[in-house]
């Protein structure tokens, strides 16, 4: 394989330890809205971060992973439509009491306005396999981590950007892959909604674990 020099960037610590503390801070102001502003944003906005979505790293550097950026009014709508009829039957029959007694504080429903209203929604494809020059098929690995960690990216870039972000996940999510015309071997895994909050919104009160909760030290 070819490779190439890397320029890595040594920082001072005392320099570490602040770009970490004021990006620790940046990201625990991070809230996930539910209602949003048709306000309009720059596409361009949204290129550079998912530029920044796309340099996450890959099982076999395969980057196995689709953004389906929508932004036409007709097709949102579709989305909606199709997103709420799933949800309707999630909230009715499918889902178990305890997991509705677990969103009950969030004040979910099936009713999903923000996928009509937000200037964008990114819908995020899984790709099991990809197709080289020669037509051959090639399998895909840590398909589903490695569109984790990209989408993580791409909701750390659009907060640091100054947006708002919504991850919604209604199920099953075939419905996309017709809408928006992606093939069947792309599995649809979000749909991210971005844009900027309604003014003078509100949200669940809630609160985060701190870190001896999450993390041990061996």
């Amino acid at each position: 394989m070819k490779t190439i020099e890397h320029h890595f960037s040594e920082l001072s610590e005392p320099e570490m330890k602040s770009r970490a503390q004021d990006f620790e801070i940046l990201m625990q102001a991070r809230r996930t809205v539910r209602e949003f502003s048709d306000r309009p944003v720059a596409r361009e906005i949204i290129e550079k971060c998912l530029a920044t979505a796309g340099s996450a790293p890959s099982g076999a550097n395969r980057q196995p992973w689709h953004f389906a950026v929508v932004s036409d009014l007709a097709l949102k709508q579709e989305i909606r439509e199709g997103a709420e009829k799933e949800e309707r039957e999630f909230y009715a029959t499918r889902a178990p009491q305890d997991w509705l007694d677990a969103l009950a504080p969030l004040g979910t429903d099936s009713n999903k306005p923000f996928l009509e209203r937000a200037p964008y929604l990114i819908v995020i494809f899984g790709q099991k396999f990809q197709i080289d020059e020669q037509g051959n098929k090639l399998r895909n690995y840590y398909v589903t981590e490695s569109v984790g960690i990209a989408t993580g990216l791409l909701i750390v870039a659009l907060h640091n950007a100054g947006l708002a972000t919504l991850t919604h996940t209604p199920s099953p999510m075939k419905f996309l892959n017709k809408i928006l015309a992606r093939p069947v071997s792309e599995k649809p895994l979000m749909i991210l909604v971005a844009g900027y909050p309604e003014k003078q919104v509100r949200v669940p009160d809630i609160t985060r674990k701190l870190l001896e909760d999450f993390a041990s030290f061996h």
